[in-house]
């Protein structure tokens, strides 16, 4: 089981600094969408920063338990709120790249908390 926390904690972690990495770039299309969903772009940076400091508890929390499972718990409560600004936009678009995201933090909160 702790196998499976490893790679789903490494895999999200990863994904989470690829997306820190793009809101951080403020290219035009990020930016646009962000926007369609009412985030304005002097946000991206905190969002980044939290996604990064997500990302990092999600690694640290392979050695110490606790910060992983408050990482991870962390990451399912931010795309929960992403899910929620997708729906009250009405961007079913994009809508599902934070599923995506909320699903696999959920799966590495209940894999770090199995494994506890």
């Amino acid at each position: 089981m702790f196998t499976a926390t490893v790679i789903v904690s490494v895999l999200l972690a990863g994904l989470l600094s690829w997306t820190a990495a793009r809101k951080l770039g403020h290219r035009p299309p990020v930016v646009e969408s962000y926007r369609r969903v009412g985030v304005p772009e002097r946000r991206l940076n905190a969002l980044a920063a939290i996604l990064l400091a997500g990302a990092a508890g999600l690694l640290v929390g392979l050695w110490w338990a606790p910060v992983g499972v408050a990482a991870a718990a962390g990451t399912v409560g931010y795309f929960l709120v992403a899910v929620g600004f997708h729906l009250r936009t009405r961007e079913l678009r994009t809508l599902p790249n934070p599923v995506a995201f909320l699903v696999l933090a959920a799966v590495a909160t209940g894999l770090r908390l199995a494994t506890l």
